[in-house]
């Protein structure tokens, strides 16, 4: 049994609906389904995740929402008409503009309308049963989710065989007030519907055909990543590509569940399959997954002789950056020197007394801070078993002019990092694909 989740795109109009059905009917396995809210449907268009935001914005300010309210309605009303469905909507979309008018409705709960309402006329279109997330999400009072009873919810509520469609992004508190998920909302949806009834496979439709090798606004028409694991799911996410969130992967994960992104707009492509790991290596040339990397950071670093056998420096510099309530993202260092890369932003306020504290604490020979700096990493679960990629990586920045300020390696070998010049950075991630990621 699958659990397939629809991102926003894929349910922007009735086009798109026509596709999911077909996508369904295709494997009888597609059982459950979560669907988001109606995304974009053409460049300049509206999310109306985001419209009804403003229509909240509007009402607590005192401004009439009737026009953007009506942009909300309208779509919804026009997918239902254009599908023909029996389902009328109307009345509980003049329900909820009462509430909305009589400010008797909660931010959390208007905004997961979208999703409500989405999942209402693809039950309706599919003949599946609709099951409403306030039924089985179940939050703590801190925001958490309760797993145990949500799992138990669903699977009292849900009868697979007879196919079920469930509206992403929110659930209910103790007190049965409606709330929405912080980021990731209907992916996080996905994941513990597929982990509460025990999918095989929980499949993310989206309108990419995987997860990308590289940001298809620095590299043209990049490659998707066949296999990654959770493992370098994370190095990616947290070095800064766009993929899914940890937190709409966890429950999954917990399960050993095999995730695939998928395609809506082109269903025949296999995607990416992400999983804990993998069995045999398929493509024995393809040694780095992805290559990813963020900018504006900033390094502070220290020389100091006779550092390496001086007990607690690091930790005096750390306990610096603790009092400001920063965190590091890496720490290269040598024998005799250490620098701390960390976000400029994060530290450029208090940069000054950040700095007259370490040097007070540390007594350093020199000390130093660089600004404008970008990390670049190149992830890979099989570089650890390939001599020379270190050398090769920098022999192919060094030869298109790119120098290389801060160079870092994890102990369980899944990424090298590498610091560069900021106005390097793309030209940096499009010389590593180029070299290593043959077309």
């Amino acid at each position: 049994m699958k659990v397939v989740k629809f991102g926003g795109s894929s349910m922007a109009d009735a086009g798109q609906y026509r596709k999911v059905r077909d996508i369904l009917m295709a494997d009888p396995q597609r059982k459950v389904v979560v669907v988001s809210a109606a995304g974009k449907r053409f460049s300049g268009d509206h999310k109306i995740t985001d419209l009804l935001y403003l229509c909240y914005a509007h009402v607590k300010y005192g401004v009439d929402c009737g026009g953007v309210f009506d942009m909300i309605a309208s779509r919804y009303l026009d997918i239902q008409h254009e599908l023909g469905l029996e389902l009328d909507l109307e009345p509980e979309l003049l329900e909820l503009k009462k509430r909305i008018d009589s400010k008797q409705i909660s931010q959390d709960e208007l905004v997961s309308r979208g999703e409500y309402y989405s999942a209402k006329l693809m039950a309706a279109y599919l003949g599946f049963q609709f099951v409403d997330s306030a039924d089985w999400v179940k939050f703590n009072m801190d925001g958490t989710v309760d797993q145990e009873k949500s799992y138990a919810a669903l699977r009292h509520q849900v009868l697979v065989g007879y196919g079920a469609v469930i509206p992403g992004f929110y659930g209910v508190m103790p007190n049965g007030a409606i709330r929405t998920f912080s980021r990731g909302g209907s992916d996080i949806t996905g994941a513990l519907a597929a982990a509460a009834l025990n999918a095989d496979v929980y499949e993310n439709w989206t309108d990419v055909s995987g997860i990308l090798m590289a940001d298809p606004r620095i590299v043209d028409d990049p490659q998707a990543i066949p296999e990654v694991t959770y493992d370098e799911l994370r190095e990616l996410s947290y070095s800064g590509a766009q993929v899914l969130h940890e937190d709409s992967v966890f429950p999954v994960r917990e399960k050993n569940i095999p995730v695939n992104i998928r395609n809506t707009n082109d269903p025949s492509a296999p995607g990416t399959m992400i999983q804990a790991k993998f069995e045999g290596d398929h493509d024995p040339d393809r040694f780095i997954t992805g290559i990813t990397g963020k900018k504006d950071f900033s390094i502070i670093s220290l020389s100091k002789r006779g550092m390496s056998n001086q007990v607690g420096t690091l930790r005096k510099v750390l306990s610096v950056l603790e009092r400001h309530n920063i965190s590091v993202d890496y720490v290269p260092n040598g024998i005799d020197n250490v620098s701390v890369v960390l976000p400029t932003a994060s530290v450029e306020k208090d940069l000054f007394t950040i700095m007259a504290e370490i040097q007070r604490e540390v007594e350093p020979d020199t000390l130093d801070v660089h600004h404008q700096i970008a990390v670049v990493a190149a992830v890979g679960r099989k570089m650890a078993f390939r001599p020379g990629i270190s050398g090769k990586i920098f022999a192919a920045l060094g030869s298109s002019g790119i120098n290389i300020r801060m160079i870092n390696q994890g102990p369980d070998e899944l990424n090298i990092i590498f610091g560069v010049d900021n106005k390097d950075f793309k030209n940096a991630i499009r010389v590593l694909y180029s070299s290593f990621i043959t077309k």
